[in-house]
């Protein structure tokens, strides 16, 4: 504790991650500690973990204290959940929740937090006035997603006899970084622009639904293959013969405008749209059976209308017609913007096959109805460029989030308005922005 006229280094943890084997990604890394110390006076201590990324050593060579307990800390950094038994009385923690849309499964963490006085800061609210997120692994959720889906089609493809580029590209974490990754598909891009794509599957169209941080991230990786990009509204006339290169890879992004519409026939208003998202009804059906693959990048949660539904896969008209092969379901959310996501994977065993005559899945590639590919800890595929970039858009909040008194009433709590955008639970108790969550606690 500190005393009047004497001053205690503060100190903060980082957590070792231990809720998937695949979980290799740290929020902050050796040389943000070492700056740190050097210029805020602020100690790490680091959990040891044999697979984080970043070797234990570097840590220590960066001035960092390996320490297997961290309770002494002012604040612990993770980035998954964190296990009850680890929450100490009236400890500060900071990580990504999964609590804001009241997930049950996350409720028994939430609750004890509260009950043990907690102070909770959760990146996915550190936001600008305008709500903009700020700190995320979007990004390389986004390229491990397109990555994924890549191989999936190539996986998918050869399965029905067709010999493709896309079987040359691997797993996203088979390579030792994002920019290997990429050279992987510029490699089939070359492949295409030589040969084409097999025989029977032009044009070979891969829509991205969303534009944000992981769409983004979707298309850095997809602009490696010889792509041009389409408006939605021309898929139709895409598919006639002669208005396609087979040595061409097509890709079309989908806004808010192509996915819903109006249940009174209204123009398309973004913003009364999402005022209103029971006014509006899905119309993606317009567009995705024409489409071989589908990476969805979108935020949803059940105020929205589906992208997908099973009723969509299952309508005979739409089976027909649909060249749907795979869906990248990067967002990930059960049974959610993409129903026929009913399960989340692991990196380990990444797809299943969706069949929509039954409704039953089968992993792997094979078999009637669609690859789904639902890994929910993407930028795990990809750690140290996840980890580095997460980290930069992090480490000049860390030295307020440390010094800060939590002891003082949320009112008066002296932290970086982003960041206290972010508090969830203070002192036990939820914050205004987030007292919704209290049915959902109870």
């Amino acid at each position: 504790m500190e005393h009047k006229g004497e001053y205690m280094p503060k100190i903060i943890g980082i957590r070792r991650e231990d809720k998937s084997i695949w979980e290799r990604r740290v929020p902050i890394t050796p040389k943000a500690a070492a700056e740190l110390k050097a210029r805020h006076e602020i100690e790490t201590w680091v959990q040891p973990s044999p697979v984080r990324v970043i070797p234990d050593a570097e840590f220590a060579a960066c001035g960092a204290q390996l320490k297997e307990d961290l309770s002494p800390c002012d604040v612990v950094f993770a980035v998954k959940e964190i296990p009850v038994e680890q929450f100490r009385s009236k400890g500060v923690y900071v990580f990504f929740s999964h609590v804001i849309k009241g997930q049950a499964y996350n409720m028994p963490m939430l609750k004890d937090l509260m009950e043990k006085g907690c102070t909770l800061i959760d990146y996915e609210k550190v936001t600008d006035e305008k709500g903009k997120r700020l700190i995320f692994f979007g990004r390389h959720a986004g390229a491990a997603g397109a990555i994924e889906t890549l191989h999936a089609l190539g996986k998918r493809l050869a399965l029905e006899g067709k010999p493709n580029p896309f079987e040359s590209i691997g797993r996203a974490y088979e390579y030792p970084d994002l920019s290997a990754a990429k050279e992987a598909v510029r490699r089939a891009g070359r492949l295409i622009q030589d040969k084409g794509v097999p025989a029977g599957s032009a044009p070979l169209i891969i829509g991205v639904a969303g534009y944000g941080n992981v769409g983004q991230g979707v298309l850095e990786v997809l602009n490696e293959l010889p792509v041009v990009h389409v408006d939605p509204s021309t898929l139709g006339n895409l598919a006639k013969p002669g208005n396609f290169n087979p040595k061409t890879v097509y890709c079309s992004t989908f806004k808010e405008e192509h996915a819903v519409a109006s249940k009174e026939g209204k123009p398309f208003d973004l913003a009364h749209y999402y005022a209103n998202p029971a006014l509006y009804c899905s119309v993606f059906d317009r567009y995705w059976p024409r489409l071989t693959a589908l990476v969805n990048a979108v935020y949803w949660d059940d105020r929205y209308p589906r992208l997908i539904a099973k009723a969509d896969l299952a309508n005979p008209k739409n089976r027909i017609a649909s060249r749907l092969k795979v869906i990248g379901d990067v967002s990930c959310d059960i049974e959610g913007s993409i129903e026929v996501t009913v399960k989340s994977t692991e990196i380990g065993d990444p797809c299943f096959v969706y069949n929509p005559e039954t409704g039953e899945i089968a992993d792997g590639f094979s078999g009637p109805g669609v690859v789904v590919m639902a890994v929910d800890i993407l930028p795990s595929e990809l750690p140290l460029d996840s980890s580095e970039s997460f980290c930069q858009a992090l480490k000049d909040y860390i030295p307020g989030i440390a010094k800060a008194d939590y002891t003082r009433d949320f009112e008066s709590l002296d932290l970086p308005a982003e960041i206290k955008r972010a508090v969830i639970v203070h002192k036990g108790a939820l914050t205004p922005p987030f007292a919704y969550l209290s049915r959902y606690v109870q």
